[in-house]
């Protein structure tokens, strides 16, 4: 049976994770307040930071930038596009 949460990011209902998805306070932070589609769309914005500003997972000040960007993104609705990011035409 899956659980349901208020998402921040979508502000409405959905399904929630099954799991932390992220070490610590900000993983409990994110179980209680994202859905998995939000999750989804954190995944993919994510992905085109990694590899449009080629960065590496395992670089501590990478993985600063990912949580800084993870934060806004999914509660701050900031988060950074990478310079140059044209939005595919619909």
């Amino acid at each position: 049976m899956s659980r349901t949460v208020f998402c921040q990011y979508e502000q409405r209902d959905a399904e929630g994770l099954d799991f932390a998805p992220w070490p610590g306070e900000l993983g409990q932070r994110i179980l209680a307040h994202v859905g998995k589609p939000a999750w989804a769309s954190w995944l993919a914005h994510q992905t085109m930071l990694i590899n449009e500003n080629r960065l590496s997972p395992r670089d501590p000040k990478h993985r600063a930038f990912l949580q800084e960007e993870l934060e806004k993104f999914l509660f701050g609705g900031d988060a950074q596009k990478p310079a140059g990011y044209v939005p595919p035409e619909s």
